[in-house]
């Protein structure tokens, strides 16, 4: 049985777990695409507003979607240091670069020429739909890090034991709904619903929050 319908569902009940943020000085940082649905339900806290962070993962060439490394939209590289050495350094770097063009296009799609939110001095809460390999979110946690805020939060309904072990000595805070022990299935195999979102989904919501509009 999944434990959430959807990431809809996952981000009320992430939102829940984070209510003591209210009133303090904060951001939700999600991570496209399927981090800003919830991201959105979390922004739904009173006056905590919604950013992105754009991270892209370096998938392994035979199996795109298992993550080797990650690339922010800063052009900093998280790699997995036994996959890296496996791969060819040129490999790496073009597949790198090819992620970075993606993340400039998606900050550009995505954000509109809106202004930042910056972390400084405030709670930055990291927020996606699940960590599986967590480099992506690795990569998103030194990002956030350089701008200096009060305190990181991680949040994420459903995380692997070994990975949510790892970071959660990169963070302050690590929420998570759910860290199932023993071997970890695919993060979308904790949803009854998990289609993709695409780029205008983001889009909506991030008007959405522009405007103070309740998701839904």
């Amino acid at each position: 049985m999944s434990m959430f319908s959807d990431r809809t569902d996952a981000g009320i009940r992430l939102a829940n777990a984070l209510m003591e943020y209210k009133g303090q000085p904060a951001v939700v940082y999600a991570l496209p695409r399927g981090g800003v649905v919830l991201g959105a339900q979390v922004a739904t806290i009173p006056n905590i507003p919604l950013d992105l962070i754009l991270v892209r993962k370096i998938g392994h060439p035979e199996a795109p979607e298992y993550a080797i490394g990650a690339v922010t939209e800063d052009g900093d590289i998280v790699l997995n240091p036994e996959e890296a050495q496996a791969l060819p350094r040129e490999w790496i770097r073009a597949a790198a670069d090819q992620q970075f063009q993606e993340a400039q296009r998606q900050r550009d799609l995505f954000l509109r020429h809106r202004d930042r939110f910056p972390a400084t001095g405030c709670v930055a809460i990291l927020v996606d739909d699940g960590l599986a390999t967590g480099l992506t979110m690795e990569a998103a946690i030194s990002h956030v890090r350089k701008q200096r805020p009060a305190r990181i939060v991680l949040a994420v309904p459903v995380a692997a034991a070994e990975t949510a072990a790892r970071l959660r000595m990169e963070v302050d805070e690590l929420v998570a709904l759910h860290i199932p022990q023993g071997t970890f299935r695919a993060v979308g195999s904790f949803y009854s619903n998990f289609d993709q979102v695409s780029d205008d989904e983001v889009i909506r919501l991030m008007s959405l929050g522009e405007q103070g509009v309740r998701p839904g």
